[in-house]
């Protein structure tokens, strides 16, 4: 049992509330790492730019404004333009002026990006089931979705004022 600090004016966790904070955390982290040694493995690329090229393949002209890329992968837009720019010089995302706006710029999925998002799709498919969804039943698995949603929900207020990493 842990001795709780002097609750004042803060709501500390109960035991329980401090068990699942912890199995999340452990759970989170090991996912993580497990996917990136995934794909440092099979297509020298870290979890971050895979997300990013599949982004990319899904969007319209397999093509967005680096802000609306920025956005989608819920990543800074200084992390975003390094990340873009290993993946140019991969050959696997090439940036192009926005022709509607001068300031803007466009990541666009090359030919060899989506190559390797073909051969690298089948294997990360196989390790997020393997880790994830293999070790859930049905019932798991649409109460994880639902959890997931509505802690995404509350963290992702009206962006106007909000402190959220796109927009930094």
């Amino acid at each position: 049992m842990t001795t709780a600090p002097d609750p004042g004016p803060h709501r500390w966790l109960s035991d329980e509330e401090q068990r699942v904070w912890r199995a999340y955390l452990h759970a989170t982290t090991l996912l993580d790492d497990h996917l990136d040694r995934q794909l440092q493995r099979d297509a020298g690329m870290p979890h971050i730019y895979y997300g990013l090229l599949v982004l990319l393949a899904e969007a319209p002209g397999t093509r967005l404004r680096m802000t609306e890329l920025a956005k989608r992968s819920k990543i800074t837009r200084s992390r975003l333009s390094h990340a873009v720019s290993r993946l140019e010089k991969n050959g696997w995302v090439r940036r192009e002026d926005c022709p509607s706006d001068r300031r803007g710029q466009l990541a666009v999925l090359t030919a060899e990006g989506a190559e390797v998002l073909r051969e690298t799709a089948p294997g990360h498919v196989d390790a997020v089931r393997q880790a994830l969804f293999d070790r859930l039943t049905a019932r798991q698995q649409k109460a994880l979705g639902e959890i997931m949603t509505i802690v995404a929900e509350g963290l992702q207020p009206d962006e106007e004022g909000a402190d959220l990493p796109w927009l930094r």
